[in-house]
């Protein structure tokens, strides 16, 4: 409603069409102004402050405590700790493995045997394979924002099967104090540096971890550009900012004021617990028997053990004496009604900031059915398929792929560095493999995928797999074995298959109509 003001009324006096008008035109003003109800100011929102800086602008002044804080919560949060290890799980799981596929059988044989091999001396630091990487760098990126692998080329005497390794390094190695304008016209921004055309061209890391508690005389917090080439990059790009940040940052501080809650549950807990009851005398002569230390024949008021010791500190369980009344109180805690659906509020909360179905961040089943779980989870697969195929395979697994081929080549492993590759994400586990089973089956038989497409998206290779089933045919022949998963052989019911008669070659003409008998 417009409120009408002096002017309007002053107007109106002299002029009531023009004030009719004036008012009815503020009406409209005022309903096209609230168009976008976030957009209003009032009362209710007089204190929300907004900024209209870029992302860059805002990860570069929050992002490095919003790295400490995030890590302090995995430290030391359990649900923080959980959520971050099921993110990283599903999307990481056993590794998402590359498959050369180039068509030709014989090259892709050879490049994959040799992967296979390189992979299991991947790690620079010698304590992961290739898969184990995929799994830190991923963490880096859902725990501090971004999964960093710098490539370490490597020489033939170092007995590799190719002379490539692979070294995580954390996003705090970047120096994020390397901002503005470069020689030759170059820009950095948050310790990455670009071209004039907006290409990366380096990273400006630091020789070693400026957060070391020893002093390293390989840093002294001197960055040296490292071309970004060399540098696998990964992150989840919100907007077109360089560097990522925590995938839990919209929930850092429920996380923190649920454990503070907690913690103060259990404070309270403890402190209910300590006392059972308190005996209250006002002289010796009331009969409840208190034992008088010799040293201290006239107690003076106050709380005393059953042993006439003073009390300085409440134990769980204990009785206590009060001198100066003659009555007897027990300690009797109170129930906090609220405690377990406020918590289960905050951790919906919690797991709708990290993006991760509320069951999985918890644990907890008891209100959830097999249909609400299997509605849950599917959306949290499409994200985590996204996450794959839109982040860590172009921006991680692709770029490692190439250093891997290009090394190979250079050692003269291979004729080409060009090596298409196929790349499979583990799968999704279900928690009704029989129904998603029949599923892909009437999928497959309909024409709506194929054969290598549903093997392939159970984490398996279709050629191994038909050459293991053609392999194990020939065994199981070989010995005379039938068993009854062997489709040649037994029906889906279990019976024999019926051997089709050979066609016969149409000299002997139709075959008879029994009716003409």
């Amino acid at each position: 409603m417009v409120k009408v003001n002096f002017l309007d009324r002053a107007i109106g006096w002299v002029a009531p069409g023009a004030a009719a008008r004036r008012i009815r035109q503020r009406a409209v003003f005022d309903i096209l102004a609230r168009d976008y109800a976030g957009a209003s100011r009032s009362r209710l929102n007089g204190s929300w402050r907004s900024s209209g800086t870029s992302a860059d602008a805002e990860i570069s002044k929050a992002g490095a405590l919003l790295r400490d804080r995030m890590r302090d919560l995995v430290r030391n949060n359990p649900h923080a700790a959980n959520a971050v290890t099921q993110l990283v799980t599903h999307i990481v799981g056993d590794g998402i493995m590359p498959r050369a596929k180039t068509g030709n059988e014989a090259l892709d044989k050879k490049v994959n045997e040799l992967f296979d091999q390189w992979a299991n001396k991947a790690d620079a630091d010698g304590s992961l394979d290739f898969y184990g990487l995929q799994t830190l760098a991923v963490r880096g990126m859902i725990e501090s924002g971004d999964g960093l692998i710098r490539r370490r080329r490597r020489l033939r005497k170092d007995k590799l099967p190719v002379p490539l390794q692979l070294q995580v390094i954390e996003t705090d190695m970047i120096d994020s104090t390397k901002e503005g304008p470069l020689t030759a016209g170059n820009l950095a921004i948050q310790g990455i540096e670009f071209d004039t055309l907006g290409k990366r061209v380096s990273y400006w890391l630091y020789q070693s971890h400026p957060g070391n508690n020893f002093l390293d005389p390989r840093s002294a917090l001197i960055s040296k550009p490292v071309p970004a080439g060399d540098i696998a990059h990964v992150y989840e790009k919100q907007r077109t900012q360089v560097r990522g940040v925590p995938w839990g940052s919209p929930v850092i501080s429920p996380i923190h004021d649920l454990g503070e809650y907690e913690g103060a549950e259990i404070v309270r807990k403890k402190i209910e617990s300590c006392m059972v009851g308190v005996l209250l005398r006002k002289s010796e002569e009331d009969g409840i028997g208190i034992p008088v230390r010799p040293d201290d024949p006239v107690r003076k008021p106050g709380v005393y053990d059953s042993a006439g010791f003073q009390v300085e500190r409440f134990e769980p369980g204990m009785f206590a004496f009060a001198e100066g009344a003659d009555d007897i109180k027990f300690n009797t805690p109170a129930a906090n009604s609220q405690y377990e659906a406020y918590k289960r509020a905050m951790l919906h909360t919690i797991a709708a900031g990290f993006r991760i179905p509320y069951f999985l961040l918890t644990g907890d089943l008891s209100q959830a059915s097999y249909a609400s779980s299997k509605i849950g989870i599917e959306p949290f697969a499409r994200l985590i398929s996204a996450v794959q195929w839109q982040m860590v395979i172009p921006m991680l697994c692709q770029p490692i792929w190439e250093w891997f081929c290009e090394a190979a080549y250079l050692d003269g492993k291979i004729d080409t560095p060009d090596i298409a590759v196929e790349w499979t994400p583990p799968k999704f586990y279900s928690a009704d493999p029989k129904k998603d089973a029949e599923a892909i089956i009437t999928e497959v038989r309909a024409g709506l995928r194929s054969m290598p497409e549903a093997i392939a998206a159970t984490g398996r290779n279709p050629d191994d797999v038909l050459a293991e089933i053609i392999t194990w045919n020939a065994k199981i022949d070989k010995h005379k074995v039938i068993l009854d998963t062997d489709p040649r052989n037994v029906t889906k019911q279990g019976m024999f298959q019926i051997e089709p008669e050979p066609p016969g070659d149409g000299s002997d003409g139709p075959p008879p109509n029994p009716k003409e008998d």
